[in-house]
Order: C-alpha cells, then structure tokens, then sequence
C-alpha cells in the first residue's frame, strides 16, 4: 500500500502499517505538524476550518484531525460533509488562519488525505509545504495545557454561503438559466457533489435526476470522472432527454458535461467553454497547466488575449494566475479557477457559467462543442518500478528528443509542431503520468511509440 507525503499534504491508503499507509499515527502526525506550523507562523491564537468528502473513512480522520489541533490550543470550525472550494471559500468567510480539506480527490474509496490550505482559502506553498515537513520531521510539537485546549464549533451554512456568492456573481445569469429550463442528470459518485450539486441546481431551476448521489462513500464506480468510468451518466440521459449530464469527482473541484447524446464535452474543454463565456464579457489573460489541452491557447489567439502555462498543480496554476492577472485559468481535467470567487478549483461556479453561456448562445452542449478547436488526448499511468530513477528516466527523454522543444518546468513537455506529450511525476501515486495530444488518434499513437520507445532503451540501459 501507499503513504505520500509532500509539500501539498499527505495521501495514502487507509490501514496497515505505520508510514507505509495512512494510519491514524501518521494521521495525528501530519495534523499535529501542521498545527504546529501555522501557530510557529502566525504568533496567534489561530482557528482551522476542516471539511471533508464521503469517504467512508472521512469522520474516522476528520476526528483524528480535529482532536489532534484541539490538544494544540487551535480552535477548529467543523463544516462536515462538504466540498474542497467550500472549505476554500469558508476559511476567508470566518478570517481563519487555515484549512485542512480531507479528500483524496479522484482516487478510490480506501485513499484519503489531508489538503492545507493557508489564511487566504489557497493551497499552502512550496516554501510553506517545506517548513511544514521539516516540523514533520522534528516532531518537535508543543501541546496545550488543559486551560489552554481548542474549541470545536460547528457551521451547517457553509455550502449554502458558497452557492449563494455563485449565484450573486455578474456572470451568472440566475433568471436565464431558470427560464431556459434546462434538465440535467447528476452523477454526485456518491460523495458530496451528490449533495452540493443538486442544491445549485435547484437554485437555478434546472430540472435535477440525480444517480449515484448518495454521499456514503461506496464509489459505484471509479471516482475519476473519466468517460469509460460514465456509463451509467451517458444511460441516464439518453433516458430522460435531459439537456446535459454533469460529473465530479469526491471533493467536487473536477467537472465533466454530457452533452444531450450522452456524448462526453471532454473535461479538457470544461475550462475552454467556461474561459470562452468570461472572454465575451471580459478581455484579460487565461492559464491552464502544462498538460492541458492547446484548446485553450487557440481560443486565446482567437480572442486577442494572452495565454500562460503553469507547472501541474492547483497551487502552480494559482500562482501563475496571480503573475499574469489572469480573469479565468484552471486544469484540463475539468478544474475552473475563477478569481472574481476565489483562488480555487470550483466545479459549482463551473456548471454556472456554463448552463449561463448556454443560455446566452441559445444551442445545445453538442453544437457549442463544434466550437472549439477538435483534439485527441491520451491519458496514460506508468506504473514506477522500484528499479527506476525516475529523474533519470525524465533526463533520458529529455535528451533523446533534444532537437524538440522541450520544457522542463515540470518533468518533460515535448512540443512538436502538430502535437504535444507531456511526462511528469505524479503528485498522488507512485506513476509518472503521460499525456498527449494530436488532431486524431493515429498521430498519437505514432508519438506515443516514440515514448515509449525511449522509455524502452532507457530500461535496457539500468
């Protein structure tokens, strides 16, 4: 099984052994460094906001968490059930000094994890990850004397608050939505979108069926919001004529559309259309990550604006946002960062500007795709043996393909002229992930084989 820890959090497998798996010692481990940092770095009397998805090991860590920063003197602003971008935006509504988010996004049901997140609602930083994990290492914790102990307090509102500032944004147009009367299918994967996306929807009047929206963490099928993983989704709207389907992953900060011939939008081109609808309303700069679809850098050439890419991660993204002043930016895998609502991956502010361009351009998800600049991505995990370095590995593709461009801001981006692959360390398992992209399948799997073929050689050579 599997214990990550990084800048970002920790991440692992629940149960089995201490630091090789998530186990309640490296859970209280993990929250005791991490309270320990934020009181080391804000000299104060600091209160945490914690929230998490439906995992079903969520409430035994979110217990865990929480006792564990009360025994530091930290106060702890429980919201429960609820979704990343929540506990984001709940941390700046309550002036907290932090956030713990306890997800593991898209893995599967025995995954979990503990997401930080600084004063301002945002991912820590690299700097911040590192004094955290050199207090990990310390295991120097100071705990509070019995007078001195935190409190737990808990808020029910918080993802009422959150839809209700989507709802007030300028771009949304509540009363369009509600008179387009659109149906839509939900697949919640039985965690908290299956809760916090039927709510928007219903402020906004769109007719909601909802599968898979019971949030008790039995994934009926795996959480990566993928099109082999939405069979289900493309059933159900076929079925119900519904005008769109829509997918998220557990912590509801990846969205995917389905469009009314239960056909997948592709979630690369979630943050295209979303960026294409602000566009319209708003000139200024759009970011995406290295991996994500050129889509968007064709539709900033289109519109006259700038496009900028970051390293891979909502942190990078965010950071590179900032820099550029970005009005819109976020993933390819169907992550929207909208800064007008705040500095996060918000799969809820995506499906509203989304059902509002629809309005807007009076088509269906199907002829709005038609849109858009028509590629082919592959997706693939190469599972990291215990034999190979893996910078080794980057520094071999690096140099077999030295007459390229190569970018090397976050593991090896080779630019061809009609195409792209990208490989990179993951972030949240032991892989190094590669993408690609092309105008068809075929030159893909031409490119691909190139890969792979250095890939080979690189083997045979250790």
């Amino acid at each position: 099984m599997t214990l990550i820890a990084s800048v970002s959090g920790i991440r692992g497998t629940i149960g089995g052994e201490v630091e090789n798996n998530l186990t309640p010692v490296d859970i209280v481990a993990f929250a005791s460094a991490y309270g320990s940092w934020l009181i080391s770095s804000t000299n104060a009397k600091c209160t945490v906001v914690v929230g998490r998805d439906a995992r079903i090991s969520g409430n035994m860590v979110q217990q865990l968490v929480q006792q564990t920063l009360v025994g530091l003197g930290i106060n702890v602003i429980d919201v429960g059930l609820s979704t990343t971008p929540t506990v984001e935006m709940e941390v700046v509504r309550q002036q907290a000094q932090g956030g713990i988010i306890l997800t593991a996004s898209h893995n599967p049901k025995q995954w979990n994890a503990l997401k930080l997140l600084n004063n301002k609602g945002e991912f820590i930083s690299k700097a911040d990850g590192e004094a955290l994990m050199q207090q990990l290492k310390a295991q120097s914790y100071e705990f509070a004397s019995v007078d001195n102990l935190g409190t737990i307090a808990t808020v029910d509102d918080a993802l009422e608050a959150h839809i209700d500032a989507i709802l007030a944004l300028d771009l949304v147009d509540v009363d369009a939505i509600k008179g387009a009367q659109f149906s839509a299918v939900v697949d919640g994967v039985n965690s908290s979108g299956g809760v916090a996306v039927p709510m928007l929807l219903e402020k906004l009047g769109v007719k909601t069926t909802k599968i898979h929206c019971t949030p008790n963490g039995h994934f009926p099928h795996n959480p990566e919001p993928l099109k082999e993983h939405l069979t289900d989704l493309t059933d159900a709207v076929l079925a119900h004529n519904a005008h769109v389907g829509i997918a998220v992953d557990p912590d509801v900060d990846r969205l995917v559309f389905m469009d009314e011939k239960g056909v997948l939008f592709g979630e690369e081109y979630t943050l295209v259309a979303c960026a294409d609808y602000v566009l319209q309303h708003q000139k200024g700069a759009v970011v995406s990550n290295l991996s994500s679809s050129r889509a968007l850098a064709d539709l900033a050439q289109q519109q006259g604006v700038e496009y900028h890419a970051s390293a891979v991660g909502e942190v990078h993204v965010v950071e590179k946002m900032k820099a550029v002043n970005a009005i819109i930016g976020g993933e390819g895998n169907g992550g929207i960062i909208l800064p007008q609502l705040h500095y996060g991956r918000d799969a809820l502010v995506g499906i509203a500007l989304f059902l509002s361009f629809l309005t807007k351009q009076n088509t269906s998800v199907s002829e709005l795709k038609k849109n858009y600049s028509n590629y082919v991505m592959a997706k693939q995990k190469i599972a990291l043996s215990q034999n190979w370095n893996a910078d080794a590995l980057l520094a071999h593709v690096t140099k077999s393909f030295a007459n390229e461009r190569v970018t090397n801001i976050d593991g090896v981006k080779i630019d061809f002229e009609d195409s792209w692959i990208h490989l990179r360390k993951s972030n949240t398992e032991p892989i190094i992930r590669l993408y690609a992209e092309a105008a068809d399948e075929n030159r893909i799997h031409q490119q691909v084989a190139k890969i792979e073929s250095a890939i080979a050689a690189f083997v045979a050579s250790t």
